[in-house]
């Protein structure tokens, strides 16, 4: 039997429920160093650098997004080869001085330095957090985990970016509101170093239980093939994940100018802004859940239409409730389709390689976040804000169709007499 520290090593929540709760925690304050910018960073564009047209506004989503795609590809190598731990430390240090920068940058350059930083941040701290729940729980919870992960995640995002327009309305777009991502910064660091334990002999002990042998072994770049185009259910995971990237870079980008153009105060324009994060971060305690019964699948279409669903309401509303609403809507939709894709990932890898398989996922999905913020800025420039958003929203549409057409259900994982069939493809 695997042992770690001198003890078997178990999988399970139950089993290892402290070390998942603060794992949960760690989640939160991950979250929450995006919500800093959330509301706050697309209007100090304008307002302190003098960028009026929307897609120099947006260039600090797709800087963002270009480096934490392309880091969250090599967190899941790192994590695989060196542990979890280590690349979760190294991501804390490197996000330590986002706040700072965007504290004291003089130029807007210094602000697009700050989110490659948080690019790398996120790229490696998000990764690996996710990662170290699958390895927690095992198989049979896999959903109920990435529930548990997203929501803290985005739940603590919602009310930064709450707290940062409320701190603002008060006291100015800087320095007050990044006060605040610096004491998360910090808290996330001390527990990363201190509290945090090592999971990959968790990984190992399933490994060894999975298949009883090597047949799951790929090398990089056939996981990279898989989870891309070669596997219909992991690269239809990694569109659909793109994709939902795409519209949230256009909500963070668009939504609070959106707002704050309708003559909205700071503080409701925080408000309005944490809505949909919230939705989805809350609800994917139950989606996540209900995946692990019902199937991932119909919760990946249904999801990414209702998203589309809610964004159209937003873009064709210039009133207060109906841009609740359309919020509300869009996030119940995110909340569906968020979590339920990474759990596809996990029931499709195996053990050996599931850090490699996420983090090809999820460089996928991150690059949605500079082709959005791009797409959006071009669309918004030429013709307004809300042309930019419907447009997202179709696509979005569509990528809920390419799920129901080529994704296959995969609750209840790969057999091992499948993984040859899977390295051949």
């Amino acid at each position: 039997m695997t042992e770690q520290f001198g003890r078997p090593v178990r999988l399970g929540l139950r089993e290892n429920l402290p070390q998942f709760l603060l794992l949960v925690a760690v989640s939160a304050l991950v979250g929450a160093m995006v919500g800093q910018e959330r509301t706050v960073v697309p209007l100090l564009a304008e307002a302190e650098f003098g960028i009026a047209a929307y897609a120099g506004m947006l260039s600090f989503i797709a800087v963002f997004g270009v480096t934490k795609a392309a880091v969250n590809l090599y967190a899941g190598y790192l994590a695989d080869r060196y542990g979890r731990k280590p690349v979760l430390v190294a991501g804390w240090l490197t996000g330590l001085p986002v706040p700072l920068l965007l504290i004291w940058a003089p130029t807007w350059e210094w602000v697009l330095l700050a989110n490659v930083l948080l690019g790398i941040n996120q790229g490696l701290t998000w990764s690996v957090t996710v990662i170290m729940k699958i390895d927690l729980v095992g198989p049979r919870l896999r959903g109920t985990a990435m529930g548990f992960n997203e929501a803290a995640g985005y739940a603590a995002l919602a009310a930064t970016a709450w707290a940062t327009g409320a701190i603002a309305e008060i006291a100015g777009l800087r320095p007050a509101p990044f006060f605040l991502g610096l004491a998360i910064a910090a808290l996330g660091l001390g527990l990363s170093i201190f509290s945090v334990r090592e999971t990959k002999a968790h990984a190992t002990h399933e490994a060894a239980t999975h298949t009883g042998r090597q047949d799951g072994g790929l090398d990089s770049r056939q996981v990279f093939a898989l989870a891309s185009w070669r596997d219909p259910s992991l690269s239809s995971a990694s569109r659909a994940g793109l994709v939902n990237n795409l519209n949230e870079g256009v909500a963070w980008g668009l939504l609070p100018v959106l707002y704050a153009s309708a003559g909205l105060n700071l503080a409701t324009v925080g408000g309005l802004i944490a809505i949909a994060p919230a939705v989805w971060g809350f609800g994917q305690l139950l989606t996540g859940a209900l995946s692990d019964r019902i199937g991932r699948k119909p919760l990946v279409v249904i999801g990414q239409l209702t998203q589309a669903a809610g964004l159209i309401i937003i873009a064709m509303s210039a009133r207060i409730e109906y841009w609740v609403a359309g919020s509300i809507i869009y996030g119940a939709g995110t909340a569906m389709a968020y979590p339920t894709l990474l759990a596809v990932v996990g029931d499709v890898a195996h053990p050996s390689w599931r850090g490699a398989a996420v983090g090809v996922y999820r460089l996928w999905r991150d690059i949605g976040f500079a082709l959005g913020a791009v797409l959006a800025g071009v669309l918004a420039d030429l013709y307004s804000i809300q042309i930019a958003i419907i447009v997202v929203a179709v696509i979005t549409a569509a990528s809920g169709l390419d799920v129901a057409w080529r994704m296959r259900e995969t609750l209840g994982g790969v057999h091992p007499s499948d993984w040859k069939t899977i390295r051949d493809r």
